[in-house]
């Protein structure tokens, strides 16, 4: 059906949708028909493993049905956005499949925002309904849903999962529209996705940004299931193939590498919670073939216990530079190591699988998808530098967005003149063990990594900058064995002034900015570090300094 004119979203041009298609990149499904195809031809096969909990295709299929059908009866149309902050669950697979099938749209947020970053996301998206875990152990998350609702004036749903709401007012999602039969449910959610093509809106994701708060990714149904496919395709994934994910789900790496790559070829996805203590019962408990490990879990790879994860076949590494020692272990016990650099934005690059060693350590691959385009440029500029050479990331194909949402503004910064994303990342090409790859070279956004969730520099410094005692702040990356990076504040106070980090923490806590944002180190400095030529505060000069900091705050 013709898509409806919407100036907010940004769709791939009808040349690009026509050739992706023909080229059979693009099929004329959404990712809800794909998940009952996968159900028809793959049915008796585990979809899912978490915990005690196992779900086959045919199973998660009939159980979703009715999930969208009890959520379509209670007014949510097709269309509407829903806030997820949820956990590591199975019902959270059942939740993002149900809404996918009601033609809701996910909104990728995290348990651990809060206010400042929940209330902006909102404006942006409008959402109908707001998703929450009925129980976390630090923080209420029904009494926020619920908070956020009444601050914005608007009536939205508040959905809870795994357990009760203390309030009455809360709809359970998890037992919603179990009194529809099968076939009733399959016909309502037939009905509403015979209403979506290829190019209408699946899910928000969020981006790092470089102002302020995430800006709001759209993912479109076509685009974002070839997304999955395609690292399905190049990781060798298969029926029988168990790819354990212990990282959160609900994130653009979660739903690709942990849920809708694995499903796309009938593979499961062996779900875990974000603790390293726990990864190696994760892998060998359910005879897993492959797992995914962010920063925090590299570790696994050098357990002396590893070589008892028999069915183990490939780890793959995510995150940050992987140390060349943690290869050569996993390569001394037969087991293939490689990386992943990829981005709610599009762009996926990962480690071939017959790469050498060599490669694979050093570098981070090349593109999964034929149709990835990308041009490294001069900084700033549309200029192609030299093979070897460092240059900006550039990107374009089949999964890469055309535009953020509602962002028209920065939509002219963001791409170049021939539509090509600005990734802000640089890398260079190079030959690595007689391949052609690509290797990281560093950021030009101000950006820093903590164990995989990105920290908007700039919107800390401002942050920072709201409390009365600073005059100026620069946040820079301060190294961390586990986590890649952490957060360092170097302050200069305002006149007879003081600040410490408790004091940093609780005006953060009274702004209600999610944790992993809070700088975990602060220096006060009586003055800021200049390049002189310009009078910006010198970042590289603030870097080696953070650098040569003890572990004390």
């Amino acid at each position: 059906m013709p898509l409806a004119p919407d100036t907010k979203l940004v769709r791939y041009p009808a040349g690009d949708e026509a050739r992706y298609v023909r080229d059979g990149l693009w099929e004329p499904l959404t990712i809800a028909k794909h998940l009952h195809a996968i159900a028809r031809e793959h049915g008796d096969r585990d979809a899912l493993i978490c915990g005690g909990t196992r779900l086959t295709f045919a199973e998660l299929d009939r159980v979703t049905d009715r999930r969208a059908a009890g959520l379509h009866r209670l007014g949510l149309a097709p269309g509407g956005a829903v806030l997820l902050q949820v956990h590591n669950t199975a019902n959270t697979v059942i939740a993002w499949y149900a809404l996918l099938k009601a033609g809701l749209v996910p909104v990728c947020t995290l348990p651990l925002h809060r206010g400042h970053e929940i209330s902006e996301i909102a404006r942006q998206t409008r959402p109908v309904a707001h998703l929450v875990a009925a129980r976390d152990p630090r923080f209420d998350l029904v009494r926020f849903a619920f908070q956020q609702a009444e601050a914005a004036g608007v009536g939205r749903t508040v959905l809870v999962s795994d357990g009760p709401a203390d309030d009455p007012r809360a709809v359970e999602l998890d037992g919603l529209g179990d009194d529809i039969d099968d076939a009733g449910a399959r016909r309502i959610v037939e009905d509403i996705q015979a209403g979506l093509g290829m190019q209408s809106l699946a899910v928000f994701q969020l981006s790092g940004g470089t102002t302020g708060v995430p800006k709001v990714i759209p993912c479109l149904q076509a685009p974002y299931w070839h997304y999955g496919a395609s690292l399905a395709k190049a990781m060798g994934w298969g029926p029988g193939d168990r790819i354990a994910f212990m990282m959160p789900i609900v994130h653009n790496a979660g739903i690709i590498i942990g849920l809708q790559g694995p499903h796309s070829v009938g593979a499961t996805l062996v779900l875990g919670t974000p603790d390293a203590s726990a990864a190696l019962d994760l892998v060998v408990g359910n005879g897993a073939t492959d797992v995914l490990l962010g920063p925090f879990a590299f570790d696994l790879a050098l357990h002396p216990d590893l070589a008892t994860a028999t069915t183990l076949r490939r780890v793959l590494f995510s995150g940050k530079k992987v140390p060349r020692r943690t290869m050569d272990a996993l390569a001394e016990l037969g087991i293939w190591g490689g990386q992943i650099f990829g981005m709610s934005e599009g762009l996926c690059l990962t480690t071939p699988l017959d790469f050498p060693l060599e490669a694979r350590a050093a570098s981070v691959g090349v593109p999964i998808s034929p149709a990835d385009e990308i041009r490294l440029y001069e900084p700033g500029t549309e200029r192609e530098v030299a093979p070897g050479e460092v240059g900006e990331l550039c990107a374009r194909g089949p999964y890469t967005l055309h535009g953020y949402y509602d962002a028209a503004e920065h939509n002219r910064r963001a791409f170049t003149a021939d539509g090509f994303y600005r990734t802000g990342d640089l890398m260079a090409e190079r030959t690595i063990g007689g391949v052609r790859c690509y290797t990281v070279e560093g950021r030009i956004k101000n950006m820093i990594s903590r164990g995989g969730e990105k920290i908007n520099t700039e919107e800390v410094e401002l942050l920072l900058g709201s409390h009365d005692a600073v005059a100026e702040a620069a946040l820079v990356p301060m190294p961390d064995a586990r986590l890649g990076e952490r957060a360092c504040a170097f302050v200069v106070t305002r006149q007879g002034a003081r600040i410490d980090l408790a004091e940093v923490r609780a005006h953060f806590e009274r702004l209600e900015v999610a944790k992993y944002k809070w700088p975990e180190r602060v220096v006060v400095l009586p003055e800021m570090p200049r390049v002189s030529q310009v009078g910006k505060i010198d970042r590289r000069r603030l870097r080696k300094l953070a650098e040569t900091l003890g572990d004390e705050p």
